[in-house]
């Protein structure tokens, strides 16, 4: 690869001269230490987000951009993915870990913007954290994620949602969460769980104004008001967000700089992949995530050498907390037999998918939905589902399809993101299930966000998805086959467990772990559960991802984590790597 590295200024004009008149300049300052602030970061995704308003952030992407701009009471370590103090500069957790008493950081604003009085943003305050958990626990079409965080969980969480439902919302919203004082917020719950701040790491946990939401009300999809590190300048859907440094941030690093370090975040949203590359081979981008495995065999010598530092860029690669996976409709036929589920599993062979269609990109999904890259995870003794032809043509017959007669012609469908990645594994598992049980399945591919509203209103009955930790705990994991996310009509979405999966037996266990306090036992417990759904072929795992990015030698302090999650607050760029 040619080496050709503008330093930061050139790269500046550039990159306004390439059409994008919004971006705001580079703004040197001085700092102590070894650093360097200014700049511009420059990131893709190939799909639109969804959604900005944090209720109602449901995929990667939407979270990925939004991240930049809020915050919530405690935040994970990029590195290592700890929880650390955040908008909460201390908090206590008491014995039996019901109860979170949370102090409030002093001396920290929202940003700046039209929706308060003088345009300026006020300090927050523990009141605030109060009306965002009370909007979380409301019934509203703008919110999709009361399920996984607060429900069942916090204490008067349910009834003041039901009370909400009935348009009579209670008195002092949750009761379970309570401001002490003007700096100091209570949350009980209604039992014992210990990684309940793992919770607090999800985007509908995390903090805006009031005045936000009164102001921008469905334009909150759009808009991001919050305390992070950067905030939004102009965002155009399908096209670029942009974010500038917030230099109010509250936070400093270690040599007593302000953060952020620099000055804009930039977003585009090219669709294909190898025109994603080839904008990072000019320069044009900073990092790309996933490499698109067509391609993965012409840059092999590339990759290997940036592995061994030898490359104009740095290869990052760990496992992740992520799989992927198929999902069965099972309020439906053919996918309510579960028979037919457990022989659509025993006829895909995923090490084969792996090693030749991946290129050895992740690991096969042989064992449940909780990947194994969670530390202290145990898979040993898993009975998953390793290729079996003879095993799944026995299970179909039984199911009342022998060889596939009278099975109905199927589709997959699968969002049309990623590259050739999606559509490749899904024509080799087409394949396999056509060869193996003689069965016609077809892939079809559609925009991101049709693709979410067929699976959530039973639209689909095969369908390509995936799954990214919010916190890094299995809860998370197994929460996508929990049946009390099912509404209670067909026709009503289910935003979370998709396929409407049922088992008491899972559920029980499932309950269980959540209380347990020895995160040990607890494990144990996550293991049982995800065995019981594994048994009853819940989901069809394809394969446990690896995070895969491309980034330019003169990023710093971007480190990659098993979750992906982003913390640019402190990334900087070297103005000496970024020379000639």
């Amino acid at each position: 690869m040619k080496k050709f590295i503008l330093p930061i200024l050139a790269a500046c004009v550039l990159f306004t001269a390439c059409g994008n008149d919004k971006t705001p300049g580079i703004k040197e300052r001085a700092t102590k230490g070894p650093v360097h602030a200014g700049g511009v970061f420059r990131m893709n995704e190939v799909d639109d987000f969804r959604n900005l308003y944090p209720l109602d952030i449901t995929e990667e992407i939407g979270f990925h951009v939004a991240s930049m701009a809020y915050e919530g009471l405690v935040k994970l370590n990029q590195k290592d993915l700890t929880i650390l103090p955040c908008l909460a500069d201390k908090y206590e957790v008491s014995e039996d870990a019901t109860k979170y008493t949370f102090h409030i950081r002093k001396g920290v604003f929202f940003h700046d913007d039209p929706c308060f009085p003088d345009g300026k943003g006020r300090e927050v305050k523990a009141a605030d954290f109060k009306y965002c958990f009370d909007k979380l626990c409301e019934m509203s079409p703008n919110n999709e994620v009361f399920s996984i965080t607060f429900k069942n969980r916090v204490m008067g969480a349910d009834e003041y949602y039901q009370s909400t439902i009935d348009k009579k919302p209670l008195a002092g919203g949750v009761s379970g969460v309570k401001v002490v004082d003007e700096n100091t917020l209570e949350i009980t719950l209604k039992q014992s769980f210990s990684g309940f701040l793992n919770i607090l790491i999800h985007p509908g946990c995390w903090i805006y104004p009031k005045e936000a939401l009164d102001k921008y009300k469905e334009d909150m999809s759009m808009t991001c008001v919050g305390t992070g590190p950067f905030k939004a300048k102009s965002i155009k859907r399908g096209e670029y967000a942009i974010f500038e440094r917030n230099d109010k941030y509250w936070n400093v690093d270690q040599y007593g700089n302000q953060l952020p370090y620099l000055d804009v975040i930039h977003y585009t949203f090219i669709k294909d992949k190898k025109a994603e590359l080839l904008k990072f081979r000019s320069k044009e981008l900073d990092m790309i995530f996933k490499i698109p495995v067509e391609m993965i065999h012409s840059l092999m010598g590339e990759l290997k050498e940036a592995k061994n530092g030898g490359s104009d860029f740095e290869m990052q690669s760990v496992p992740a907390l992520r799989i992927t996976y198929y999902g069965f409709q099972q309020t439906l036929p053919p996918f309510n037999n579960m028979k037919v589920r457990q022989a659509f599993n025993y006829a895909i062979d995923r090490k084969n998918i792996v090693t030749y269609t991946l290129q050895g990109e992740g690991e096969p999904g042989e064992y449940g939905v909780i990947p194994p890259a969670f530390k202290d995870y145990d898979t040993a003794g898993y009975r998953g589902f390793r290729f079996n032809k003879e095993k799944a043509q026995k299970l179909l017959a039984e199911a009342g399809y022998p060889d596939g007669k009278g099975f109905p012609k199927l589709t997959l469908e699968l969002n049309g993101n990623g590259g050739d990645r999606n559509m490749s594994v899904a024509e080799v598992i087409c394949k396999m299930l056509k060869e193996n049980l003689n069965i016609e399945v077809k892939p079809e591919q559609m925009p991101m966000i049709q693709h979410m509203e067929n699976m959530e209103t039973c639209k689909t009955l095969f369908f390509r998805t995936g799954w990214v930790a919010d916190y890094p705990d299995p809860e998370i994991f197994l929460d996508l086959l929990y049946s009390k996310h099912i509404p209670a009509h067909q026709e009503d979405k289910s935003y979370v467990n998709l396929g409407r999966y049922r088992s008491n037996r899972f559920d029980s266990i499932f309950e269980a772990a959540k209380k347990e306090i020895d995160s040990r036992k607890r494990f144990d417990l996550y293991k049982m559960a995800d065995q019981v759904a594994t048994d009853d072929a819940a989901l069809m795992p394809i394969y446990y991802e690896d995070i895969d990015r491309l980034l330019q030698k003169n990023i710093r302090n971007f480190d990659a984590n098993g979750m992906e999650f982003r913390d640019l607050s402190k990334v900087w760029i070297d103005p000496d790597k970024s020379k000639k």
